[in-house]
């Protein structure tokens, strides 16, 4: 085989094709991947990493405006925005290499450059418009991931209409901002900025904040939020904007036909993201495509015989870890290898806002369309040891059983740390595992875990500190 001819080419190196890559040469295949921009693509340079980078710095600060609640003392606390966003970029950079470094280490070939799929097992690549060449390879990988959804008249102009791009790098703090969109990405940069003191307005044109969250959960967080200072307006949608040479007056309807003006520094648009599905060659070769996202089956295969897809241009959940696992089933059924079909019924999801969301599984509404007859547990964070002793008092989680079996339908939680603790009930769907095994499962004392424990004994009338 020379050096342009492989038995994969992976179009991407995002957490899902990096980790596609590296997971396919283990098993013995000749693996190229094509990158035109970023090795790591969006969550390691612009989305995942980056964020939880400056989310750490507001949290730190956040603790140090509250130094009196416990016990300390810090004068003339303040912040540095440029600084903050050098430590973010820093982190990025410092995972970047190591991507670069752990596919070098797999044997794995990186290409530079944009790709086209110009024919069965033929990609073209080129860069800055000029041909690199042509590479072959009897199966390919989609993994050219999203981007930011532009809606109609308020396209981000990258000054006073930012995506999360500009969002990541400020060059100083806007006194004002207004978020459209409740989902994860607008809710962490709205709770980022109301942390580092902006005044924040949320829109929301569904009529929960954090729709595809549980609806007790995200009441709780609203709560919460509203609490620290953070204007929320659900059942909103912004109908047009007007720029000035300092700010943005946003024109907004609710589900009433009731409008209003709000004028703010800066606006951020984080209304979803579409799939990368353009300039791929994809509808030529006629590759079935729906909403901007490639049809995939549950081992990444399209209709067209030796292309696949993976991670968010293949639909959502638009999740990193969503893309690694879709990925490695996806190589390891091109390997040859036993494997079950990917089950996006079990895909954790986390938002890192203050305090924090996680859940995994179906909501309490979703259980009961689908005709299960519940068990509903909750748990307050009021009731636990170790989340007084850390000052975090405010959360819940809240745990959905089906009565008949005892199979665990679903798990959800708002509260500090609980992007660290779902995955606990991750592995237990997992495993299948039923309410008898979870209540006789010991859990640490004293720790944040144990409310996981007290709520699946609430479902079953057994709970001991509440």
């Amino acid at each position: 085989m020379s050096d342009t001819s492989f038995d994969v080419i992976i179009i991407g190196a995002g957490p899902g094709g990096y980790v596609t890559a590296i997971r396919g040469a283990q098993l013995g295949l000749k693996v190229a991947v094509i990158e035109k921009q970023h090795l790591g693509g969006i969550c390691l340079n612009w989305g995942c990493i980056p964020t939880k980078a400056l989310l750490r710095s507001a949290e730190i600060y956040h603790y140090m405006t509250h130094a009196k609640d416990y016990g300390l003392s810090a004068e003339k606390v303040g912040f540095d925005a440029a600084a903050v966003v050098a430590r973010s970029r820093a982190v990025s950079k410092r995972l970047n290499g190591g991507v670069g470094h752990l596919l070098k280490k797999n044997k794995v070939t990186i290409v530079d450059g944009e790709a086209k799929i110009a024919g069965k097992g033929k990609v073209t690549v080129t860069k800055d418009g000029k041909k690199l060449g042509d590479y072959a390879a009897k199966h390919i990988i989609v993994a050219t991931g999203a981007r930011p959804r532009a809606l109609p008249g308020i396209e981000p102009d990258k000054k006073q209409i930012w995506t999360y791009f500009e969002a990541m790098v400020p060059e100083s703090m806007p006194k004002s901002l207004l978020v459209i969109g409740s989902g994860a990405i607008g809710i962490e940069f709205a709770s980022f900025y109301r942390t580092m003191g902006v005044e924040v307005t949320v829109v929301e044109i569904m009529e929960q904040v954090l729709p595809v969250e549980d609806a007790e959960i995200a009441a709780f967080a609203r709560k919460q939020f509203e609490k620290q200072g953070i204007k929320i307006m659900t059942g909103t949608k912004v109908t047009g904007v007007k720029k000035a040479a300092n700010s943005v007056t946003c024109s907004l309807e609710d589900a009433k036909g009731k409008t209003q003006e709000i004028t703010v520094d800066k606006v951020i648009s984080a209304a979803g993201v579409v799939g990368n599905v353009e300039g791929l060659g994809l509808e030529e070769l006629g590759v079935k495509l729906d909403r901007n996202t490639v049809v995939v089956d549950g081992f990444g295969r399209t209709n067209v015989e030796g292309i696949y897809a993976i991670g968010d241009v293949a639909g959502p959940p638009m999740l990193a870890h969503k893309a690694e696992h879709e990925g490695v089933v996806c190589i390891e059924k091109i390997a040859g290898k036993d494997v079950h079909a990917f089950d996006k019924s079990k895909i954790p999801g986390c938002t890192y806002c203050h305090p924090q969301v996680a859940s995994v599984g179906l909501t309490e509404a979703k259980a009961k369309e689908k005709g299960h007859k519940v068990k509903v547990g909750r748990f307050s964070f009021v009731g636990n040891g170790k989340a007084i002793a850390l000052g975090e008092d405010q959360g819940m989680v809240k745990t959905i059983f089906d009565e008949k079996t005892g199979e665990l339908l679903g798990a959800h939680m708002v509260g500090a740390e609980v992007t660290e603790l779902i995955q606990g009930y991750v592995v237990a769907m997992n495993l299948e595992t039923t309410e008898q095994e979870l209540m006789h499962t010991v859990f640490p004392h004293p720790t944040l875990s144990e409310m996981m424990h007290e709520s699946v004994l609430d479902a079953y009338g057994q709970v001991i500190h509440m």
